[in-house]
C-alpha cells in the first residue's frame, strides 16, 4: 500500500515539474519559436481553436515567426488573437502570411521575465510540496487503521522526503535552465 502511494506520488511530481517545463516555453527569450504561440485560441466560424488547428507556424530566423492560415478569411482572427493575447507582440501581414517580429529584450526586459520565472518556481514547489503532504497524510491514515507499522511509516516518510528533494532540485534545474536561455544576449 505504501508503495503504491510512493509511486503515484512520483509520478504526480513528476508530471508537476514537467508541466513547470512547459509553461516556461511560453515566456519569450530572444529566440523566435513557435512554442510562444501554441497556446493562443483563434475564433475560428464561432468556435476557439488552437492557432496550430488553423495555420502552419514556423521560425523563419532567430527573430521572425511566420504564420501561414489554412484559409484566406481567417487572417484577421489569428491577427486579432495575438493582439489579444499577452505576448505584447505585432503581427505583420502581408496578404495571407502573418510575420511577428521579436524585438531583442532589453536588460529591464530579462529580469522582469526572470522574476516571472522564480515567481513560476515556486508555484511549481508549492504543488509538489502539496503531493508531499497528501502521501504523508495517507500514509497516516494507514497507520490509525493498523495496516502499517510506526517504523514502516517513518521509512515512508523519509522516502517521500527525498522524492521530494529530488523533483524540487529538478524544477531548480529548469529555472537556471532558463535563466541562462533569457540572459544569453
Amino acid at each position: 500500500m505504501l508503495n503504491d502511494i510512493k509511486k503515484d506520488s512520483q509520478n504526480r511530481m513528476t508530471k508537476s515539474v514537467e508541466a513547470f517545463r512547459h509553461d516556461l516555453t511560453k515566456i519569450r527569450t530572444g529566440r523566435a519559436s513557435t512554442a510562444l504561440v501554441d497556446h493562443l485560441k483563434v475564433n475560428y466560424h464561432g468556435s476557439e481553436m488552437p492557432l496550430g488547428q488553423v495555420a502552419s507556424v514556423q521560425v523563419s530566423d532567430a527573430r521572425t515567426l511566420t504564420i501561414t492560415p489554412w484559409e484566406k478569411q481567417i487572417v484577421g482572427a489569428v491577427e486579432k488573437a495575438i493582439l489579444a493575447s499577452d505576448l505584447g507582440l505585432t503581427p505583420n501581414t502581408a496578404g495571407t502570411v502573418i510575420r511577428i517580429n521579436l524585438p531583442a529584450l532589453t536588460e529591464e526586459r530579462r529580469k522582469e521575465l526572470t522574476k516571472v520565472v522564480h515567481a513560476q518556481s515556486e508555484d511549481a514547489k508549492v504543488a509538489i510540496r502539496n503531493i508531499r503532504r497528501d502521501a504523508n497524510h495517507q500514509a497516516k491514515e494507514l497507520l490509525k487503521d493498523k495496516k502499517v507499522t510506526e517504523d514502516e511509516l517513518r521509512s515512508f516518510e523519509g522516502d517521500i522526503q527525498k522524492i521530494t528533494d529530488s523533483a524540487i532540485k529538478d524544477v531548480d534545474g529548469v529555472v537556471k535552465a532558463k535563466e541562462q536561455e533569457l540572459m544569453a544576449v
